[in-house]
């Protein structure tokens, strides 16, 4: 994974006031924690990190440098937390975590779905359970998503976290025996559901007018 560079500002005076005239002025105030090290407040320009996240390959999980503005300070980081604002859709604060490039990090990584399964061919129902996953990798080794190949996949058929094929150096932390994703008999299930369905209906009747004394027990 690329590092993307980023200059940022350090913030000598914090509070909501003082926040909110930034956004006004199209910074983002944010925060860099971890590495052993006391969080530092810093502002950024909204436009400049919007595009690189925008523009970078590696999107919101890139490892970026950040830069102090004026001075000879740079640190690794990546984006731990962006808040959006709901109306707006304008980020509103970014936590930043620094990293260590030859320390391992824990970041979650997307799932992406790579062809079309034989079962779903046959007239089954693609069941994709698992959307992200856990990772554990150096910061440079970051993959930008996990592929799962699909296109042997039968009825019942299922792909476990076990079965996954990982990008060298990469460790995933979920349950090896979670179902990422499978292929289901959509027709067949949907028959069994509404035979279900009716029993349930029927059942109530039978036993009101077959058992009356057992229900006033």
């Amino acid at each position: 994974m690329a590092e993307v560079t980023l200059e940022v500002t350090r913030r000598e005076v914090t509070g909501k006031e003082i926040a909110k005239k930034l956004r006004r002025d199209g910074k983002v105030p944010a925060v860099v924690y971890g590495g052993h090290r006391d969080p530092v407040a810093i502002t950024v320009d909204r436009k400049s990190v919007s595009e690189l996240i925008q523009k970078s390959e590696h999107g919101i999980r890139s490892v970026f440098l950040l830069k102090m503005a004026d001075s000879d300070q740079q640190r690794h980081a990546m984006i731990k937390e962006l808040t959006i604002n709901p109306i707006s859709r304008k980020m509103t604060h970014i936590d930043f975590v620094r990293v260590v490039m030859d320390e391992m990090v824990k970041v979650t990584v997307p799932v992406h779905i790579v062809g079309t399964a034989i079962g779903v061919k046959e007239g089954g129902l693609l069941d994709f359970q698992v959307r992200d996953l856990h990772v554990e990798c150096l910061p440079n080794a970051i993959p930008d998503s996990i592929d799962v190949d699909v296109t042997s996949l039968a009825h019942h058929e299922y792909i476990r976290v076990k079965d996954l094929k990982l990008p060298e150096g990469v460790k995933v932390s979920d349950d090896p025996e979670r179902v990422v994703v499978g292929v289901t008999h959509a027709k067949a299930d949907a028959v069994v559901d509404a035979a279900a369905a009716e029993a349930a209906v029927a059942e109530p009747e039978v036993i009101k007018k077959g058992k009356p004394d057992e229900e006033k027990k």
